[in-house]
């Protein structure tokens, strides 16, 4: 399908989903977003896109919809709550939910959705604010090989890493895997430079070499910066990190499998939020670090 003959529907335009709206737009798509803030939907369409006043508007006659919200009951109240998503799509339309939620949650929808002659896709994204915004996500999709490939075009536009790992919740599993490795490097990161700074090494020196070695990664080159200048606004949240180490904690024990280090850091992650932290970026877990160390506050020039 042409992607300028395909109207998509775009439910959640927060941090992840309005950069993700916009880029569909830039694609050529025909999209219309909704949001309970008004304001990112008014950047939709200042972007070249639509609004809408609510689901079922933004839903009606769209070839796809495509959903990103916080956790697994904003999708299922967006999806089958009254007046939305699937009382209001379209026989065959594909509903592909970016969100990051219970696997278990994402297989009960896809068969409700099935029973309602919709094709249900599960695609989580890694790759963050800057992800989003740049057009190079990692996607992990969960669904029927056949529904993967009509979603080809929308993927194309919003990520760069896009790969079809099995049926229904699949790519829930994969992020849950992908959310538990994140947060590990995070933590490491964060002890490793407040080490760092604790021996008075030239901490941007030595990132920059760090990067280039094994020790080198994605989590590095984007959250080290966070971390030297105590910047932590939001690119991905540690109220959702915190979210999605209970999804990997519970699937864990669910499986038998033991992540001693992920649990650790897991329960790091709810102690920030706790403490009301839970706005800040995950990158903020450098705080817990330094303030374990009795750190905090000290001054932290070269």
């Amino acid at each position: 399908m042409s992607s300028t003959k395909q109207t998509i529907a775009f439910i959640g335009l927060g941090i992840m989903g309005r950069p993700m709206a916009i880029n569909l737009v830039k694609a050529g798509f025909d999209v219309v977003g909704f949001n309970l803030e008004p304001a990112a939907i008014e950047a939709v369409a200042a972007a070249g896109g639509r609004g809408a006043g609510n689901i079922a508007e933004a839903v009606k006659g769209a070839d796809v919809i495509a959903v990103m919200v916080p956790d697994s009951p904003d999708v299922e109240l967006v999806l089958t709550g009254e007046d939305g998503v699937f009382d209001n799509a379209r026989e065959g339309a594909l509903v592909i939910d970016f969100s990051t939620i219970l696997p278990d949650v994402s297989r009960r929808m896809a068969e409700v959705g099935a029973a309602r002659g919709l094709r249900v896709l599960d695609a989580p994204v890694s790759g963050g604010e800057a992800g989003a915004i740049e057009g190079s996500l990692s996607i992990m999709v969960g669904g029927t090989a056949e529904d993967f490939a009509l979603g080809a075009p929308v993927f194309d536009a919003v990520g760069a890493t896009i790969v079809h790992v099995g049926p229904s919740g699949s790519g829930q599993t994969v992020k849950a895997a992908n959310q538990l490795i994140v947060a590990g490097n995070i933590e490491l990161l964060a002890e490793a430079i407040v080490f760092l700074e604790a021996h008075h090494v030239d901490t941007e020196a030595a990132v920059k070499v760090l990067g280039g070695g094994l020790a080198g990664s994605t989590v590095l080159q984007r959250k080290a910066g966070n971390m030297l200048s105590r910047n932590f606004a939001p690119g991905f949240r540690i109220a959702l990190h915190h979210k999605d180490m209970g999804i990997v904690t519970n699937a864990a024990r669910e499986a038998g499998v033991v992540i001693p280090l992920g649990a650790a850091v897991a329960q790091l992650i709810a102690s920030l939020n706790a403490q009301g932290h839970g706005g800040l970026d995950h990158s903020a877990l450098f705080k817990s670090v330094e303030e374990l160390s009795g750190r905090a506050g000290e001054s932290h020039t070269s």
